[in-house]
């Protein structure tokens, strides 16, 4: 295993804004359909003890995800939407994030991520 992969976390102050790189010892297709894949994203996103589960999931621009964070004990933490605005297809892609009730309206200001 490559110990050497890149993770850089970098802060710019004046724009308010978090740039963060990240190299996976793994190969793009699989990468993306890490991100892309709402049956593998909630494998992962989650910070553990906790539990992503997706109720809702279009990767389009356009499209949005919808899902719920869960304690470990499966009592709903929160609500959250994701906005698709750009996808370049196993390169990027970008979305506005934001805590959401039950409905999927957004709790703004939310982030651009």
């Amino acid at each position: 295993m490559n110990s050497h992969l890149l993770f850089s976390f970098d802060i710019d102050r004046e724009t308010n804004t978090v740039h963060v790189q990240r190299e996976f010892s793994a190969g793009v297709d699989l990468v993306w359909e890490a991100w892309t894949n709402p049956e593998i994203l909630d494998q992962w996103w989650a910070p553990k003890p906790y539990q992503s589960v997706t109720k809702h999931m279009e990767f389009k621009v356009g499209g949005w995800r919808f899902y719920a964070m869960m304690s470990p004990e499966n009592e709903l933490v929160a609500w959250c939407l994701q906005d698709y605005t750009t996808i370049d297809p196993k390169t990027r892609f970008t979305y506005f994030n934001a805590f959401a009730d039950e409905n999927e309206n957004p709790d703004l200001p939310g982030s651009d991520w």
